[in-house]
């Protein structure tokens, strides 16, 4: 990854934040090297946030699912501004409680006066708007703050395409979590990093129907924000058409809970692709690699990646399709509970790693999407990307 100054970011957190907003930028900035402290009034390091789901599923607006439990690593009232480069508030319904509280203003107004980057994503902008930060500033968020942010005295810019940000002098705006990509890559230029190597990469991802919602979402748009060209592939899908993915959580029970997570949409038709236009395949796990290893041509499309040299890697359950492939013979791997069996059975040598992420030349494994930030940033290594501060 290259020499990383030690910068640290802010993320104010609350109950009911939406998951990626949260996630994403969470895991994606240690994986580049920076720390992201995590914390919210009333709560403890220690303590968890629930996080939501939003996406489309049909109705005239947006679902709200339950998400994951968010894990909090500092206390909010040993805050201090000064000791942080940039602020991140993800969006979600958490913002309107907070919007009434003034220490949460306080630490909001002084990362605004220091002209330090402060990130606002889908309805986080109301916390600009109820410390006053908004007027004459342009932005963007979800279409329902429209009216609000005028109000107020902001300049209301539509995203085009959704995708994109608005950036106005130390303010990021973004209509939510579908422009994570170029969010990401406008703080990391906002934080003077310096960024070789991606432009010229690009990476498919293998996916279908369950597919892990973190561990196939995170590292797409965190490649995604370091210039590469991410694509994704599902063998029944059409381009444009959608996997469901699948959130898994631990929540008490002897085995991780699963509930619905958001839609992924997938980018390529499967007779474009062509692996000599890839520098790397990444299998994300969840339950639909049950589903891939049913499909030759699946197969047959892992096995060219490795037989041509490129970087291979597997997430969680994804080391199932990898399995069936038969590469996993004499290749060391970071695997959790749920893969020891199907590794240890088809040659793989298991081998326990506290950061859940290791390479075994182009062979990447990772245990989970707790691991998401060792394993992009590993990613990133054997891609020949640097990000430096």
């Amino acid at each position: 990854m290259g020499s990383l100054a030690p910068k640290s970011v802010l993320m104010i957190c609350g109950d009911y934040m939406e998951d990626y907003e949260a996630i994403v930028p969470f895991q994606a900035l240690q994986a580049f090297g920076l720390r992201v402290d995590c914390v919210s009034p009333g709560k403890n390091s220690g303590h968890k946030c629930l996080t939501a789901v939003h996406d489309y599923m049909g109705r005239e607006l947006y679902t709200e699912l339950p998400g994951h439990l968010f894990p909090l690593n500092a206390n909010f009232n040993l805050v201090k501004p000064e000791l942080y480069e940039a602020l991140i508030i993800p969006g979600g319904r958490f913002t309107e409680l907070f919007s009434l509280d003034n220490k949460i203003l306080n630490v909001v107004t002084s990362f605004a006066l220091a002209g330090k980057p402060v990130v606002t994503t889908c309805h986080s902008q109301l916390l600009l708007i109820a410390a006053g930060l908004i007027k004459g500033r342009r932005c963007t968020a979800f279409p329902s703050m429209k009216t609000v942010v005028n109000l107020a005295g902001g300049v209301w810019l539509d995203p085009e395409p959704v995708t994109k940000c608005v950036m106005d002098g130390n303010f990021i705006s973004a209509i939510g979590w579908p422009a994570h990509a170029d969010l990401l890559s406008l703080l990391l230029r906002s934080l003077n990093a310096k960024i070789s190597g991606g432009q010229n990469k690009s990476i498919l991802f293998l996916c279908g129907d369950y597919v892990e919602d973190y561990e196939v979402n995170v590292p797409f748009r965190a490649l995604g924000g370091l210039g590469c060209r991410v694509e994704a592939v599902s063998p029944t899908k059409k381009r444009g058409e959608t996997c469901l993915t699948a959130i898994h959580d631990f929540e008490g029970a002897q085995v991780c809970s699963e509930k619905s997570g958001h839609y992924f949409a997938v980018t390529s038709d499967w007779d474009d692709i062509h692996v000599e236009d890839y520098d790397c395949l990444v299998i994300p796990g969840g339950r639909s690699p049950e589903f891939l290893v049913t499909h030759d041509k699946v197969i047959g499309l892992v096995e060219e990646f490795e037989e041509k040299g490129k970087v291979v890697s597997a997430i969680g359950q994804g080391q199932w399709v990898l399995a069936a492939a038969g590469l996993l013979k004499g290749k060391r791997c970071a695997s959790a509970y749920a893969m020891k069996a199907i590794v240890k059975a088809t040659g793989g040598e298991l081998v326990d790693c506290a950061e859940g992420s290791l390479a075994h030349g182009n062979f990447l494994t990772a245990t989970g999407w707790s691991a998401l930030p060792c394993f992009i940033s590993d990613l990133v290594n054997l891609l020949g990307i640097n990000v430096t501060f």
